[in-house]
């Protein structure tokens, strides 16, 4: 493994002593990426379009129990051989075409690590409003479309998570091990402050779904239910990817799917339900539904203020790490490993979030499901296809790990890509294209077919079959061929 084009220290496989993560580590890092504020809001994007609070919390709930699926798949990798995600990759899509999946991994993460920190930022900026006793204004920024206080808490909160890209790996861990038992503790607290102040959890628990007869969207409980799950998979669909980045440092298989199996599931649908309830609570307390636990915290009183912005501000830092830093900075080492640790990759991740003026893809509910979330779903779906088939069917999960990092080994292809896994590719995203353009420039593409539409409803569930019938079809001859090669290397 001396190849310093395809290995650094960070992309090694791990060893004996790196593998300390237990179930209930992994159980925790779930519950730590699940209590967040974007997962907390899906609820309000379900109920807003018409669904009641028992459909939209099924609705998150099934979604979850779908991409647990591939999460296990993928993972077992991780665990049997140490790698990360970026090198899975090269077994599939070649020594230098699994660039490819890690740049798309990467550019998501950004996305998402920019959200996240938003998110942060925002709460500063409320905080530093309920302390000073008035909202901090001030006239926006050209072209940024923020004032200079937003962008400043914006700052703020992406410095304070440098310090944890300097600590690396271990710190993240320690970090959602810790905090995992008291976000559970402040969901039962703030369950049972709104029981308290309202009197009762509201009306929106009893009100009836929009679908039905006589409701406002009678009869279009499908066409709304079919893109929501869609978009609830592609929440978690970038974990899904890059799952071996964590699971590499699992001490057993039962460690690992045991602690997902706990950790995603009950603990997002148990979220969902806990924000319809609180929210129905806001409805008694302020007259409206107040689905921004940001924009919640800002009207309690007293030390509770503070108390509840801080446990939030601490909550993002721990997912935004675990979630949106630790894959893209091993995706960006993997792609010029001999110029970029796994340290480099996650202020790269930063720098290119900041770029990408994440409050910009908030700006309304239809920009973030349709737009972002299925839109994103719709690239990382077929390679989580691929992945699957090439692990499980091409070979039998047996892998050659240091094959994994030679560019003259068997999985250099031609000239280190895969033509296989590219067509794959290609084919699970090209259905997903006019759906998106539309979706994303309504004016410009305002002529796309009923049934480009439709399947862009389901982006993750077609580019994932899609991918994975044609990828097996074409490595199909190759399949027994390049799993004796690795069986006998092993």
């Amino acid at each position: 493994m001396t190849d310093t084009d395809l290995w650094n220290h960070d992309l090694a496989p791990t060893d004996a002593s790196q593998r300390t993560w237990r179930w209930y580590h992994f159980a925790a890092l779930w519950v730590g990426m699940v209590m967040c504020i974007p997962a907390y809001t899906l609820s309000a994007s379900l109920v807003e379009a018409g669904m009641s609070a028992q459909q939209a919390v099924f609705t998150v709930f099934l979604a979850n129990t779908i991409v647990l699926l591939p999460m296990l798949l993928i993972g077992h990798a991780g665990t049997r051989y140490g790698i990360p995600y970026a090198v899975l990759a090269r077994a599939s899509f070649g020594t230098r075409g699994a660039r490819l999946p890690a740049l798309m991994r990467a550019i998501v993460a950004c996305g998402w690590y920019g959200i996240q920190t938003w998110f942060g930022g925002s709460m500063i900026y409320t905080l530093l409003g309920v302390l000073l006793g008035h909202e901090v204004g001030g006239a926006k920024l050209a072209g940024l479309g923020i004032n200079g206080a937003q962008l400043a808490c914006f700052l703020a909160f992406w410095a304070i998570q440098l310090w944890f890209i300097v600590h690396g790996m271990e710190s993240i861990r320690k970090l959602e091990t810790y905090t995992a038992p008291l976000k559970i503790a402040i969901c039962f607290v703030l369950l049972w402050w709104v029981y308290d102040k309202a009197g009762g959890f509201g009306p929106l628990l009893h009100q009836p779904s929009a679908f039905v007869a006589g409701g406002a969207k009678a009869g279009q409980f499908w066409t709304t239910f079919w893109p929501s799950l869609t978009a609830m998979v592609g929440f978690w669909a970038t974990l899904a990817l890059n799952i071996p980045d964590f699971t590499r440092f699992a001490r057993t298989q039962r460690d690992q799917v045991l602690g997902q199996s706990i950790g995603l599931p009950v603990p997002m649908g148990l979220l969902a339900a806990l924000a319809v309830i609180v929210t129905s609570a806001t409805v008694v307390l302020y007259g409206k539904a107040l689905w921004d636990p940001v924009d919640l915290a800002s009207r309690m009183t007293g030390a509770a203020v503070l108390v509840a912005l801080v446990v939030l501000l601490v909550d993002t830092v721990s997912v935004n790490l675990a979630a949106n830093l630790v894959g893209p900075a091993y995706d960006f080492s993997a792609l010029a490993p001999r110029h970029v640790s796994y340290r480099m990759g996650g202020y790269l991740t930063a720098a290119i979030a900041l770029a990408m003026m994440p409050w910009k893809i908030l700006e309304s509910t239809q920009g973030y499901i349709f737009t972002w979330l299925i839109g994103y779903s719709a690239l990382l779906g077929p390679i989580a296809g691929i992945l699957i088939i090439d692990y499980y069917l091409v070979r039998k999960t047996a892998l050659a790990v240091e094959q994994l990092y030679r560019d003259d080994g068997i999985y250099g292809y031609r000239n280190g890509w895969n033509p296989a896994a590219i067509v794959a590719f290609v084919a699970g995203v090209l259905p997903n294209i006019p759906g998106f353009l539309n979706a994303a420039f309504p004016q410009a593409f305002p002529d796309v077919g009923a049934g480009f539409k439709t399947v862009y409803t389901y982006a993750w569930f077609v580019g994932i079959a899609v991918a994975a019938l044609v990828y097996g079809a074409m490595m199909k001859g190759r399949a027994l061929p390049a799993l004796h090669a690795a069986r006998s290397i092993e």
